[in-house]
């Protein structure tokens, strides 16, 4: 019993074979970037917290960076994230659920360029935000009457 199951499994495995074998001989594929570990990044409004958002950030390297040496300055990217997060929060007044993208990201490319070095940095880009909760934004108030 154990030989047919042997003889019936063979082409199985000989056709499996080669196909594993070719994914392992592609190379590796690096980027001129660096991806920073996911931040929360705080939603403050008239002084109080709200809701946090976690979000993800790639900083786009020119090609003539060295990726290696600004790879090991992603905490420090991090830390200038949390730091401009929590001074000036990215707040959208109409939505507590995302981020203001465009200052996030003028604030990023500021001190990017500052930590790794002139000339290093080519752009940052927010590639996924995800709020800690699902908040709406107050009503407006109705306009008073005479």
């Amino acid at each position: 019993m154990f030989k047919r199951l042997l003889i019936l499994a063979a082409p199985l495995l000989a056709l499996a074979g080669p196909g594993h074998a070719a994914d392992d001989k592609k190379p590796k594929e690096v980027g001129q970037y660096v991806d920073l570990q996911p931040v929360g990044l705080p939603i403050v409004v008239d002084g109080r917290l709200v809701n946090y958002v976690f979000v993800y950030v790639r900083v786009n390297l020119r090609p003539s960076a060295d990726v290696t040496k600004v790879r090991d300055k992603e905490p420090a990217f991090r830390d200038a994230l949390v730091r401009d997060g929590h001074k000036t929060p990215f707040v959208v007044a109409t939505d507590w659920q995302k981020l203001d993208e465009a200052k996030l990201i003028a604030a990023m490319t500021r001190d990017a360029s500052a930590i790794a070095g002139p000339g290093i940095v080519a752009s940052v880009v927010v590639t996924s935000q995800t709020p800690q909760k699902h908040v709406m934004p107050p009503r407006p108030a109705p306009p008073e009457t005479p």
